[in-house]
């Protein structure tokens, strides 16, 4: 068939994080090959593209802001470099650096929003307090009711549908063979991991697996789980879970939103993300129901109604598209980067909502650019050692 019966890196998972490691694998000179019976069509393809560390800081998660960071200082070249191995311009990829407006709404929104900020500002991370006034000044569109917000200026957003089909042409054109079907075992050879066997048949030889196969990388999971990849240690698989997020399309002619805005509403998290061409990205759920992908009329309706807060306006635009993703959830929201016990298999999962943002650094990582300290905060060994 032509193609080649080994290969320097095979990467089990076409999401995103999957398509991310091989394109950097095959930039830095190594023949490369992705498996996935479907690329792009998962939790990549539901996400909003929020590349947003400084705006979701939290006082426990210092290291997952660490990792933020570094990927966000990263996208810069990565959508430069993607967009040359793409043939297209960077502006193609709906990639834009304005910032996040986080608002308030009533007395305790705005105390918690003020000691984010207070927190974001102590660790050296601009984050401008706003009165309403000059929230709606940015954001004419918003709420009268909005009581002020916080303007983190490093953050910035993509379109993940554009990055992933741009990778996707991206492998292409670097000659990375893309197999469409479904990783069926490891095959191993005196302990060390050796290639993949697909479910078609056959065998695929690598020198390194990584598995990057997102909420199913946790193996068997109950009802609509798919089938676990055969043929790992005992202990190996880290404790990925699905959280089930629901997500929402609508479009106008023009833009409404010059920036991401987020907001807390009914005690739940609402964001509402641009795009260039009038698309206006709503979400999303957070819901623990395992493989379940169905869209609900209660979660959408739960996704207008606050989003009506923020945005009045938005009742008024076309409804354009409706889906569920499963992000890869780890108990201590921190994603699952390394070696992960026998020589050759590594694993690059567990992003949770972060997958768009840590693309850049999972692939430097998996390709051994990175600070050791980040992969060590990422180490699938983690769990292993508490087990």
């Amino acid at each position: 068939m032509g193609m080649p019966q080994r290969f320097d890196l095979l990467v089990v998972g076409g999401g995103v994080i999957g398509l991310s490691v091989a394109w950097r694998a095959a930039r830095g000179g190594l023949r490369a090959a992705v498996m996935d019976p479907a690329p792009a069509s998962g939790a990549s393809h539901a996400a909003a593209g929020m590349l947003a560390p400084v705006s979701e800081v939290t006082y426990t998660e210092e290291p997952l802001l660490r990792l933020g960071l570094a990927s966000l200082d990263r996208w810069p070249s990565f959508a430069a470099e993607l967009a040359a191995d793409a043939g297209c311009e960077v502006g193609d990829l709906d990639y834009r650096d304005g910032g996040t407006l986080d608002v308030a709404f009533g007395a305790d929104d705005m105390a918690a929003l003020e000691e984010i900020a207070a927190f974001a500002t102590g660790l050296g991370l601009p984050a401008r307090r706003l009165t309403g006034r000059e929230c709606r000044r940015l954001e004419p569109m918003l709420a009268p009711s909005v009581r002020g917000g916080m303007l983190a200026e490093r953050d910035a957003w993509v379109d993940p549908r554009k990055v992933t089909a741009a990778l996707l042409t991206a492998l292409e054109r670097r000659g990375v063979t893309l197999l469409r079907t479904r990783a069926a075992a490891l095959e191993t050879s005196a302990g060390r991991v050796t290639g993949v066997r697909p479910a078609a048949g056959g065998t695929v030889g690598a020198d390194r697996v990584v598995l990057a196969t997102g909420a199913w990388s946790g193996g068997p999971g109950g009802a609509g789980a798919p089938a676990a990849i055969e043929g790992l240690p005992p202990g190996i698989l880290p404790p990925v879970r699905p959280v089930k997020g629901q997500i929402m399309r609508l479009r106008s002619p023009e833009p409404i939103l010059g920036r991401c805005v987020r907001g807390t509403v009914h005690g739940s998290h609402v964001y509402l993300v641009p795009r260039a061409d009038g698309e206006l990205v709503v979400g999303a759920t957070q819901e623990e129901m395992g493989f379940d992908t169905r869209v609900t009329a209660g979660g959408l309706w739960e996704l207008l109604r606050d989003a009506r807060e923020l945005l009045p306006g938005v009742t008024e635009l076309e409804l354009s598209d409706a889906v569920a993703g499963l992000r890869p959830g780890t108990p201590d929201n921190l994603p699952v980067i390394g070696p992960a016990g026998p020589p050759g298999l590594w694993l690059a999962t567990g992003h949770h909502r972060n997958g768009v943002l840590l693309a850049p650094l999972t692939a430097d990582l998996c390709a051994g650019d990175g600070d050791p300290g980040l992969l060590k905060i990422c180490s699938p060994l983690r769990f292993q050692e508490h087990r």
